[in-house]
């Protein structure tokens, strides 16, 4: 494994020549001015994830939306993941499936009034939308426009936490012309205060002011985005001045850097691998238990986190305060494999991406774990974009991934529901068991803060009960900007935003 000096090493050819078009795709050097639309200096942003699916919202394009502020819904999550009011001004419970919500004032980027139909439209796409967005896993909508500028919303089940649902970046509302030729296309359609103006593939993004925007108008005249998946070459824009804000600084990198341009919070995200339940190798619980007690988090930490994140607690780590005094011992796990059994067991596939530059060399550690257990690993490491549709297929063996359990609802039980249940769309592990399902429903269906968290403590103790996932860490976030001359940066631990309308340089 390398060590943390040959980490630091020379910049490799491939992330520099990243650098030419990431220069040369921002607009010019630090004293540009803005557009003619207003003043002030346009934002220049690296972004870790290229675009996988064309800006569709139903996918994670839709995070990358949010968090450039181009989309926005009917809500929106405050720091402690409470619901308040975005497109709608305010809400209430009808009973215990149908809630009305009232409508603001606003105005599509396109000039079209934000109406209770054109919300209706938006929410009723979502719901039909194939794949179907996480955030519906364990509920399905319905929206009815009323005549006095309000949504009536019903669910398919009791849902208490349907205020903080609809702020998922996957029920943006859109007006109609965003929906033609059977896709959905949010360039100049939604709400937000940046307005998407071009998309070029997988290398960049444009982004304008929206000076019709209902709320604060934005400080900065406009965005470049570009979007670079290696790691290395984001921490050396911002060091170079090429970019003025970068996503998702390399835990190598940061040292280097300094604490003027790194800025570390903590973070709902763990990192976790996902075993196949359903073939393979890992079919036989046995298996999953052996490759269970194969892992040492805290090697992770130390030698690719360098310290900065935590060793592995559950599913839900420190960036959800009260799963540690609520947490249960996990149910009904099989006992580990020996030595015998996993050498008769054919090659895995252990699959990771690179747009987070810690988890191929967290794949090597993890890889060497699992051989000195005595499985025969293979490596599958390439951009996210290239893998997602195999994972979700079940092509793998093995997935590491870095999942943040509060981004759908900022209640873990959508993540539980999404990433373990029978039906669930993000279902990596493929598992199929009974009894994580009735745990889930159970928790869904409470309102009350501690008997929903207990709940969902229970569910958690029988997944991991399962080896379907074994957490292998919890991050921490380290985003890049120098902070003498950038303000505004959103340090959001659910990761919703990130550039917001008072981000500006100077």
């Amino acid at each position: 494994m390398p060590t943390s000096r040959l980490r630091r090493a020379a910049l490799p050819l491939t992330a520099a020549a990243l650098l030419v078009p990431l220069a040369t795709a921002c607009s010019g050097g630090a004293n540009d001015t803005g557009s003619a639309s207003g003043g002030g200096q346009r934002l220049r942003v690296v972004m870790a994830f290229p675009p996988a699916q064309a800006m569709s919202p139903y996918g994670d394009d839709a995070v990358n939306l949010s968090r450039l502020s181009v989309i926005e819904g009917l809500t929106s999550l405050d720091r402690e993941g409470a619901a308040k009011p975005a497109l709608a001004a305010s809400w209430k419970r009808e009973s215990p499936k149908a809630w009305t919500f009232t409508l603001r004032e606003a105005s599509f980027q396109d000039g079209t009034e934000v109406d209770a139909a054109a919300v209706a439209r938006s929410l009723n796409a979502a719901q039909k939308a194939s794949p179907k967005p996480r955030v519906l896993s364990d509920t399905g909508i319905t929206a009815t426009a009323g005549g006095d500028g309000t949504v009536r919303v019903v669910t398919t089940e009791a849902d208490p936490l349907l205020p903080q649902r609809l702020a998922n970046p996957s029920l943006t509302v859109l007006s109609a012309a965003a929906y033609r030729d059977g896709k959905v296309n949010p360039a100049g359609h939604a709400t937000g205060p940046f307005t998407l103006a071009s998309v070029k593939g997988a290398v960049g993004a444009t982004l304008e002011r929206n000076d019709h925007y209902w709320g604060a108008k934005a400080k900065a005249p406009g965005v470049d985005v570009t979007f670079v998946a290696d790691g290395t070459a984001r921490a050396n824009a911002l060091r170079t001045k090429a970019v003025d804000v970068a996503e998702y600084v390399p835990i190598s990198q940061a040292s280097l850097l300094g604490d003027g341009l790194v800025h570390e919070f903590p973070s709902a995200r763990t990192n976790g691998l996902s075993l196949n339940t359903e073939h393979g190798v890992f079919s036989d619980p046995a298996m999953r238990a052996a490759a269970r007690e194969a892992i040492d988090s805290q090697a992770l930490v130390k030698a690719v986190y360098e310290g900065r994140a935590d060793s592995a607690q559950g599913l839900l780590g420190p960036g959800v305060p009260w799963a540690a005094a609520a947490r249960q011992d996990p149910a009904g796990r099989a006992e580990a494999a020996g030595k015998a059994q996993i050498a008769k067991a054919k090659q895995i596939v252990l699959a990771t991406y690179t747009n987070r530059p810690e988890l191929p060399e967290a794949a090597t550690v993890v890889q060497q774990q699992l051989q000195k257990r005595g499985f025969t690993v293979k490596q599958v490491v390439r951009d996210y974009a290239q893998l997602e549709a195999d994972a979700l297929a079940g092509k793998y063996d093995a997935f590491i991934q870095a999942r943040n359990t509060l981004l759908d609802t900022a209640d873990p039980v959508s993540y539980l529901a999404s990433d373990f249940t029978c039906d669930g769309s993000f279902n990596i592990s493929q598992l199929c068991d009974k009894r994580v399902d009735a745990d889930v429903d159970k928790a869904a269906a409470l309102a009350g803060t501690d008997a929903r968290h207990r709940a969902a403590m229970t569910a958690e103790a029988d997944i991991l009960g399962t080896d379907a996932l074994v957490p292998l860490l919890h991050e921490r976030f380290v985003q890049g900007y120098d902070d003498s001359r950038v303000h505004g940066v959103a340090l959001d631990p659910m990761e919703r935003t990130l550039i917001t309308a008072d981000t500006r340089v100077g």
